[in-house]
């Protein structure tokens, strides 16, 4: 990044994800912050920052041992697990602390179309929606397929194709929670859960907890793992939170974002070796691969369908299996994945070779995060 001390992210962890653990929000922070911590090769101790998105910063820092603690951040409403993260990086680069945890825990939660139906009672929040029935998630990322499928060349056999190729990079990551093989057929026999989205298209929904730890050029070199480091980030706003109101429903705020993160640094988009976009829903990874510049506007789904993100592709993507596949973290696995790969050799069959720069990102439409990484 420029200004400030160089940044590494040294060290990753997992908690043990799956459908209803049954298990609390402090165990799946705990065995994730600890996964990390060991991995780096660092002590609780060592810890002087912590930002999460959702969840109590000061409760989990008690837990953990982080203690006592030079900054500290929840980051509320943001684009995810890339804001936490990105807070961390420019906590670090600024010097309000030396080493930085940025978690993300999510449990599984029941149907909440009944939760919501009342409203929220926020300002302009859903409007438009609620009153209606649009209530979930689903329904407007169901409206955004539709209408990119209206302005794009894509088709469904291009979105099946998308989720192929996801889950042919999740059959070889033992951490992905589906890896069953998947066909074009199978992706086409699922069912709608908002014409024409289909259930394959939708991130997994999972109890899990992730854990990134950010620290100094000079504190990296002394620990376990080859540093990764922060390049560039950003982060963008450019609408409130109703998405069904954006004035261009496709091209929205990651064509923003990019735009950011590149005056940022001196590398382009050329110089990617992978990228890990965020699926919450698959039409938005193509939304990213647009804005990325990789294909042009509307030819993502063709982009795909050729093979373009496939391993031997033009642009590896979502290596780890996606959201789709791995479970829903919110873009934490896009930060440990795309890590992984800087690293090398710890992605197994699916290692991009002589992978050195990668992207990741987060959310879509109002508002989105990207950060770019380096393995030198």
């Amino acid at each position: 990044m420029r200004g400030g001390r160089r940044v590494a992210i040294v060290g990753v962890g997992y908690s043990d994800a799956g459908r209803r653990t049954g298990l609390s929000e402090r165990h799946h922070a705990a065995q994730a912050a600890r996964a990390a911590l060991a991995d780096a090769g660092l002590e609780s101790a060592d810890i002087d920052g912590l930002t999460t998105w959702g969840g109590n910063p000061i409760d989990f820092a008690h837990m953990l041992g982080f203690s006592p603690l030079r900054w500290h951040l929840d980051v509320g409403i943001s684009p995810a697990f890339i804001s936490p993260a990105i807070h961390a990086a420019h906590a670090v680069a600024s010097g309000q602390a030396d080493t930085v945890v940025a978690m993300r825990v999510i449990l599984q939660q029941p149907s909440r179309a009944n939760l919501w139906a009342g409203g929220t009672g926020m300002a302009f929040d859903a409007q438009f929606q609620h009153p209606f029935g649009d209530l979930m998630p689903a329904q407007w990322a169901g409206l955004l397929t539709n209408r990119y499928l209206h302005e794009s060349d894509a088709t469904e056999e291009d979105f099946a194709n998308f989720a192929v190729t996801q889950r042919g990079y999740a059959a070889n990551n033992p951490e992905a929670l589906m890896r069953e093989p998947l066909t074009v057929e199978d992706y086409l026999a699922a069912p709608y859960i908002s014409k024409p989205l289909r259930l394959l298209d939708c991130d997994y929904p999972c109890d899990s907890g992730a854990a990134v730890i950010f620290t100094t050029e000079e504190r990296a070199r002394d620990l376990r793992q080859k540093p990764v480091f922060v390049e560039a980030t950003a982060l963008s706003a450019i609408h409130d939170m109703n998405f069904e109101l954006l004035p261009d429903m496709v091209r929205t705020s990651p064509v923003h974002c990019l735009r950011q993160l590149w005056s940022n640094t001196d590398l382009t988009a050329a110089d990617l070796d992978c990228a890990q976009l965020y699926d919450g829903f698959s039409v938005i990874t193509l939304q990213w691969l647009e804005a990325l510049g990789v294909c042009e506007p509307g030819q993502a789904g063709p982009f795909v369908s050729g093979g373009g993100t496939s391993l031997t592709g033009a642009l590896p993507t979502n290596t780890d299996g996606g959201a789709c596949n791995v479970g829903r973290r919110h873009g934490a696995n896009f930060c440990i994945e795309a890590t992984r790969q800087l690293r090398g050799g710890q992605s197994g069959d699916r290692q991009v070779a002589d992978a050195e720069v990668a992207v990741w990102t987060n959310a879509v439409g109002p508002f989105s995060g990207a950060m770019l990484l380096t393995g030198s």
